[in-house]
């Protein structure tokens, strides 16, 4: 009996388009080996903290839940042939993917170079470093 190579694998998403190929390279293997896919979004309200108007924070709270939810839609669309799962995170990027990882017993995280640019950024490079040195787990990054 041959053992299966990866029974989870994680792609963390953004939602951004330079984060579309890591997503398509989780799904593709996540195919080719009957793998579960876990694809994450991380809320990082840190960026918010100083915001004192608790209106602001709400609205705030409330753009980037729906940015989350829509991300993870895009990735279900994505997804046919596998067996996917989309969980939103909150906290920061690095720390909540490795803690979801060591909790869910995960494979293979498969995570992109590069977030968004501009106010949205998630920084996906640096979190992709953290990632790679915390992970309990094989990381593959994908350019």
């Amino acid at each position: 009996m041959v053992e299966q190579l990866f029974g989870r694998i994680l792609v963390a998403t953004d939602g951004s388009e330079r984060n579309r190929g890591a997503v398509e390279e989780a799904l593709r293997i996540g195919r080719v080996c009957g793998s579960s896919v876990t694809a994450v979004y991380v809320m990082d309200l840190s960026a918010f903290e100083s915001v004192s108007a608790d209106v602001m924070i709400r609205d705030t709270w409330s753009m980037v839940q729906r940015e989350g939810e829509a991300a993870l839609a895009r990735v279900r669309q994505m997804a046919e042939g596998v067996n996917l799962e989309t969980v939103v995170l909150e906290g920061k990027p690095a720390p909540a993917i490795v803690d979801y990882a060591v909790e869910h017993k995960i494979d293979l995280i498969v995570i992109g170079t590069q977030g968004k640019r501009g106010l949205e950024r998630l920084l996906l490079g640096s979190v992709a470093e953290s990632v790679i040195r915390q992970a309990p787990c094989r990381v593959l990054v994908v350019r």
